[in-house]
């Protein structure tokens, strides 16, 4: 049992796919196979089952993986430690994005990131933030820059860089333009476009109604920003979105009360040290976030 070969197999898991994991770890699809099929061999059981096209793991498949995860995780941080004693700033970089932070925020800073340390292979995916920090808590990424949590995990380390308000916004011709003094009440008879229920923003949103005791007309629900605001520019429903992405196809309304704000950062695991890469991505982060502020 090597770490080719757990990596081969760590990557079907999470995939459930041969040929994605194949493209993941940049290989093959048969040699991919070969490695997992090798690992079985060597623990004399199977992995996997393969029923029809759908992969699942083994009772011994998930047994495994987190021990995977762990072997994978440690053999990395060695090597990184080794390059960090010469004080260089190279190597792999895992970091993982939420649409919206990365859309809105991240831009300017990676591409500075990038021109400045050009030894960096940096490896950046995008998910829901939700995703993003159950795999840092994983010890899949090395940091995450998403919405943050109202509550964290004692192994997280969360770091707030930027308040983000949250606008109510309807298009041009919607009802609710020709209220003067709008109240949360009038919101609840007409439809609303709302971020899924198990997001971190899509939550806060519920909370503060249900503790007015008013109930929300939700016509629709999504986790992509953009595709509420494309909804509600088209006359579909209200919606509360952050400021950053108001144009000229929303009205901002004004509701007594309603200040709702998100928190945006970036988390890290609190057993993992930090590359001498990851360190640079979080000082870079940190010093923009001062500088806005």
């Amino acid at each position: 049992m090597d770490t080719q070969q757990l990596s081969a197999f760590v990557a079907v898991a999470e995939t459930r796919s041969f040929s994605t994991a194949a493209e993941r770890i940049h290989l093959t699809q048969p040699a991919v196979s070969k490695r997992v099929a090798q690992l079985e061999q060597q623990l004399g059981c199977r992995l996997f089952d393969r029923i029809a096209r759908q992969i699942d793991l083994t009772e011994a498949g998930r047994t495994l993986l987190p021990r995977a995860r762990d072997i994978l995780r440690a053999s990395a941080d060695a090597r990184q430690a080794i390059r960090d004693l010469s004080g260089t700033v190279a190597g792999p970089l895992r970091i993982a994005l939420s649409h919206h932070v990365g859309m809105h925020r991240l831009p300017g800073p990676l591409r500075t990131y990038a021109a400045r340390y050009p030894g960096v292979a940096l490896d950046v995916r995008f998910m829901e933030s939700e995703a993003a920090y159950e795999a840092v808590l994983q010890g899949v990424f090395d940091i995450a820059v998403i919405t943050l949590a109202p509550d964290n995990h004692a192994r997280i380390q969360a770091r707030p860089l930027w308040v983000d308000p949250l606008a109510l916004v309807v298009a041009p011709d919607h009802p609710l333009t020709a209220c003067r003094q709008l109240a949360a009440e009038e919101l609840c008879v007409h439809p609303a476009i709302l971020p899924g229920a198990v997001t971190y923003t899509g939550r806060l949103i519920r909370q503060y109604f249900e503790r007015q005791g008013l109930a929300l007309d939700i016509s629709m629900m999504t986790n992509y920003l953009d595709s509420i605001r494309m909804m509600v520019a088209i006359g579909l429903g209200w919606s509360l979105l952050p400021a950053t992405m108001l144009d000229g196809s929303l009205i901002p309304l004004d509701c007594a009360g309603l200040r709702l704000e998100r928190r945006l950062g970036y988390i890290r695991h609190r057993e993992r040290q930090l590359s001498n890469a990851a360190l640079r991505l979080v000082e870079l982060l940190e010093s923009g976030a001062d500088a806005g502020a």
